[in-house]
């Protein structure tokens, strides 16, 4: 909405939507049963390992086993609104990759499980929305401490107990928790006050707008909800690339 790039948005959501048909259609002729496996797996299993709804668990506060999906969906689009609004309400509209991370790191913050894997996810949208060694490392050294404790527990298993207690790896969990929710505060920090933008304040031309942003770097900004008086004139259609440079 912001960017007036909706030709550009449902050209990329119909080569994303033809894409996954391509892929998935001939496996699903093939084998029904099998595709399905993932989905219903998912729509059944209850909390696991990694996610705070397990931490919950651990204290005696779980959610019902048929109610998994309503807490966890619902935290999940929470947070997408808040994302959506904090994009409507900005000053000046946020990069993409503070976006993507955003909404990145939701999902793995409610979804019912957090496999270690995840993190793959996260690091490079990272670099790109908030590229500090200091905040960067912060952030990794809790999810190392996850990373260390979920693998010092599995161990106990079929090893009389000798692993990391339940109730230590719960305080891990709550580790990679805060960590995650502290570094996606600076990005909407970034966001509301974009004098902290490490990639707009970096001093080089070729970032000060967006420039992970694709066909959004050098859009026109419409202006957010809690900025109706000012508009960005910026050219309607996106520059070649590399035309910030050359400049």
């Amino acid at each position: 909405m912001r960017p007036a790039r909706l030709r550009a948005f449902w050209v990329t959501v119909a080569g994303a939507a033809g894409a996954w048909l391509v892929v998935n259609v001939p496996v699903y002729l093939a084998n029904p049963e099998g595709w399905k496996e993932f989905y219903t797996f998912s729509r059944e299993r209850g909390v696991d390992w990694g996610s705070p709804w397990y931490v919950l668990q651990v204290i005696g506060k779980g959610i019902p086993g048929e109610q998994n999906n309503i807490y966890t969906g619902g935290a999940l689009v929470l947070l997408c609104l808040g994302i959506a609004a904090l994009i409507l309400f900005a000053p000046r509209r946020p990069r993409y990759a503070q976006v993507a991370f955003l909404v990145v790191a939701a999902f793995c913050l409610t979804n019912k499980v957090y496999s270690p894997q995840y993190i793959l996810w996260m690091i490079p949208l990272a670099a790109m929305a908030r590229p500090r060694w200091r905040d960067f490392l912060i952030w990794q050294a809790g999810d190392v401490v996850y990373f260390v404790a979920i693998w010092y527990f599995l161990q106990q298993y079929g090893n009389d107990n000798k692993g990391l207690p339940e109730g230590w790896y719960a305080a891990a969990i709550l580790v990679h928790v805060a960590a995650t929710a502290w570094f996606s505060g600076l990005i909407v920090r970034d966001i509301l006050r974009p004098e902290h933008d490490p990639v707009r304040t970096d001093g080089r031309p070729e970032h000060l707008d967006d420039p992970g942003g694709g066909v959004l770097d050098g859009a026109p900004d419409r202006p957010g909800w809690g900025r109706a008086d000012e508009v960005d004139e910026l050219p309607d259609e996106p520059e070649p690339v590399g035309a910030h440079a050359a400049g």
